[in-house]
């Protein structure tokens, strides 16, 4: 017998409506979001320094969304470091010197 995919179609359907829509959150959603956000809180504050810190936050949402691949790097660097056990880093029993 020949095993067959039944639902080959749809899971290249979906794979492509999965890439397109992780860009058009990651491209378009997050940044109109964070602009929504800056726009809400100065309008309800009508202050500088809660509307200063909603587009520091803002800012820090949009940066990371847009650098996905560089904090995957990142974390995986950590992770790695610390499963070899901190890679020839002593944190510890180092004693007062």
């Amino acid at each position: 017998m020949h095993e067959i995919t039944l639902a080959a179609g749809w899971i290249t359907t979906g794979t492509g409506l999965g890439n397109d829509i992780k860009d058009l959150i990651f491209n378009v959603a997050i940044p109109v979001l964070c602009g929504l956000f800056v726009v809400v809180v100065g309008w309800k504050t009508k202050a500088p320094g809660p509307t200063i810190m909603a587009v520091i936050f803002a800012a820090i949402v949009w940066g990371g969304s847009a650098n996905m691949d560089t904090l995957k790097d990142k974390t995986t660097e950590d992770i790695n470091q610390y499963d070899d056990g901190g890679a020839g880093q002593q944190l510890w029993n180092q004693g007062d010197q």
